[in-house]
C-alpha cells in the first residue's frame, strides 16, 4: 500500500508539473553527435537525499522525502516549484562533495536530487526541517548526454549506458565520476513515450 501511494503521489505531482511547463536545469548545447549531445550546464542548486536501496526503488523512496521539503516542510514553510528532471546517482567520496543533479549509485545506495528553481541560492533557499535533505550547489560542468525512451528498469539503463560509453570511447571522449540517470516523466506515461537521459561528466582537457 505504501508503494502504491508513493507511485500515485509521484504521478499526480509530476503530471501537474508537466501541465504547467516544468522548469528544467539550465544548459546550452555545444555539440550534437549522432547518438548524444555535449551540454554545458550552469551551476545548479539541488536538494538531495541519500537512499540505501536498489536502482529501481531509490527514486520513489527519495521522492517522498524531497517532495515533502518543496511542499513546505522547511523552516520558512515555503512551497517551491517542481523542476525536471528527477535524477539519481551513486554517491562516492567525490560525489559527496560535487555530485551532479540525478540518481547516482554507490555501494550503499543512491543520491536522488531535485533541481531548485532559478533565483534561489544557498543563502536564500529555505532550510529543510528533515535532516535527510541536503542542499548543495553543483559547479558548472560539461556533460555528455544520451537520450533514450523506454522503461526505468536497471537492465535497460545498464544496456544503454554500455552503448553510450562505447560511443564516447570511439570518439575519444573521456569522462569522470559516476553516471547520472535522469527521468522526466511520471510512471503512467507509456514506456515508449518516456524521456530518459544518462549524463556523464566530461574530463577536463
Amino acid at each position: 500500500m505504501t508503494r502504491f501511494l508513493t507511485t500515485l503521489f509521484l504521478s499526480t505531482f509530476l503530471y501537474t508539473g508537466a501541465a504547467m511547463a516544468v522548469e528544467e536545469s539550465k544548459y546550452t548545447v555545444e555539440t550534437e553527435a549522432e547518438h548524444y549531445e555535449i551540454r554545458k550546464y550552469d551551476a545548479t542548486l539541488v536538494a538531495e537525499a541519500k537512499i540505501e536501496a536498489g536502482f529501481e526503488d531509490a527514486g520513489s523512496r527519495a521522492f517522498r522525502i524531497l517532495a515533502d521539503y518543496i511542499f513546505g516542510n522547511n523552516k520558512a514553510k515555503k512551497k517551491l516549484a517542481m523542476t525536471a528532471p528527477v535524477t539519481q546517482q551513486p554517491p562516492s567520496e567525490k560525489i559527496a562533495m560535487t555530485a551532479p543533479v540525478s540518481q547516482v549509485s554507490t555501494p550503499g545506495g543512491f543520491w536522488v536530487q531535485f533541481t531548485m528553481p532559478a533565483g534561489f541560492t544557498l543563502e536564500n533557499i529555505p532550510e529543510p526541517n528533515d535532516p535527510r535533505v541536503r542542499l548543495r550547489m553543483i559547479p558548472a560542468r560539461r556533460m555528455a548526454v544520451y537520450r533514450y525512451s523506454g522503461t526505468w528498469s536497471e537492465s535497460r539503463y545498464t544496456e544503454k549506458l554500455a552503448e553510450f560509453r562505447k560511443e564516447l570511447e570511439k570518439n575519444g571522449l573521456k569522462t569522470t565520476g559516476e553516471p547520472i540517470f535522469a527521468r522526466f516523466n511520471p510512471p503512467f506515461i507509456p514506456w515508449f513515450l518516456r524521456r530518459n537521459e544518462i549524463w556523464l561528466e566530461l574530463a577536463k582537457e
